[in-house]
């Protein structure tokens, strides 16, 4: 079904998270737009994460004295006003100017947590000064474990609360519209310089006046001259480690006092054999769509994964997400919370800070109509009960 999109570029008459999504490709250059919305091969992935969604109905109770909504939850022992978190992406200065600092602060607004992506374009320690946010820091394996070690001393220095691992990006995906837009990495085809011409305030935002955003927290792993994201973006795939398994989860385990996730995981027996290791949570996720295609959803597994891990740890889930009814049928089937990406860069592409408080007030005023039309008043009280398969999977 073809849904009407807001033809305008105003962020704040945006009324759900489609419309935004249609001011940010407004507003980006195509190389930037296709960068955020992309996924991997033919994009069977990218697809089946929203198909998923569809495939799950609600069953709703009325006439049950529904009163004001609480949307407030417990992550990693903290009290948090949503079941959510603003998830590690990487190159947001390409979105807009200091776009890692403007999520920390939209979501210390919102009193959720926000992970800073290792190939941020903003440091480790602005963030962390970020006020009254709650700072996590993902991180990938590097065949320089050195490199690892000395960045989980930083994220002790300026006390992260938790480390994020990423464990499905060991081998970088087949993008290949990211191939077609370059002629060599991060530098645009003739075509593609043409539009950004049409782009002029995402020039003066982004370009000017220090040109090309640079990696903040890759440090010694880059060799001289390549910290911009031109130049890095050729390394960091080289240096990924395709060699990463359960020892090296073991190893950081050992180092990190702190909060430990994994993220990336598909199987439930992975996710069982990660509890089974000590961590605190565990991130089902295909990626958002962008290395494997053809790999099943999140959703597709999360009731398997909670039975696997039971209360050993705590269950987040991301891929797909743009809508609060979305959410509460994750939350319905066990996951303890949702991890945002593209939802809330949208936001952040459409109108900074603000564009992704709006993302954020959408959701959440989604999220409290869904579960008063299903009969609950907290988000605790949700259940596989109130969910039916469609004709289709049942």
């Amino acid at each position: 079904m073809k849904r009407a999109s807001y033809s305008g570029k105003d962020y704040r008459k945006a009324l759900n998270i489609h419309d935004l999504a249609h001011i940010a490709r407004r507003r980006l250059p195509h190389f930037v737009y296709e960068y955020l919305e992309g996924g991997a091969d033919d994009e069977r992935t990218l697809h089946r994460n929203r198909k998923a969604f569809d495939d799950v109905l609600f069953e709703p109770r009325t006439l049950t004295r529904v009163g004001p909504r609480n949307l407030s939850t417990t992550l990693l022992g903290k009290r948090q006003a949503l079941p959510l978190v603003i998830g590690p992406t990487g190159y947001n200065g390409m979105l807009t100017k200091n776009g890692d600092l403007k999520l920390a602060e939209a979501a210390s607004a919102a009193n959720i947590p926000f992970v800073l992506s290792n190939v941020a374009t903003t440091s480790l320690e602005d963030i962390a000064d970020v006020e009254g946010l709650r700072a996590w820091m993902q991180i990938y394996f590097y065949r320089d474990r050195d490199y690892v070690r000395k960045l989980v001393e930083r994220c002790r220095a300026a006390r992260y609360e938790t480390l994020v691992v990423t464990t499905d990006s060991a081998i970088y995906g087949n993008r290949e519209w990211d191939l077609r837009n370059f002629r060599k990495p991060m530098r645009p085809t003739l075509r593609n310089l043409t539009h950004l011409l049409v782009r002029p305030r995402w020039i003066a935002d982004v370009l000017i006046p220090d040109g090309m955003p640079t990696f903040k927290n890759l440090g010694d792993l880059l060799p001289p001259g390549k910290q911009s994201v031109q130049g890095a973006s050729a390394v960091i795939g080289q240096q990924l480690d395709p060699t990463l398994n359960w020892d090296d989860i073991a190893w950081l385990r050992d180092r990190w006092p702190g909060k430990l996730i994994i993220k990336g995981v598909l199987a439930p027996k992975e996710a069982k054999q990660a509890a089974e290791l000590g961590v605190d949570g565990v991130v089902l996720s295909n990626h958002g769509g962008r290395q494997l295609d053809n790999a099943c959803s999140p959703l597709d597994v999360l009731p398997e994964a909670r039975e696997a891990v039971g209360d050993r740890c705590q269950l987040f889930i991301d891929s797909g997400f743009r809508r609060g009814t979305d959410i509460v049928k994750a939350l319905a089937m066990g996951a303890d919370a949702v991890w945002l990406g593209r939802t809330t860069l949208y936001g952040l592409a459409a109108g900074g800070q603000a564009g992704v408080e709006h993302a954020l007030k959408l959701l959440r005023g989604e999220m409290d109509r869904a579960m008063g039309l299903l009969g609950f008043d907290h988000v605790s009280e949700l259940s596989p009960d109130i969910l039916r398969l469609s004709h289709r999977q049942a």
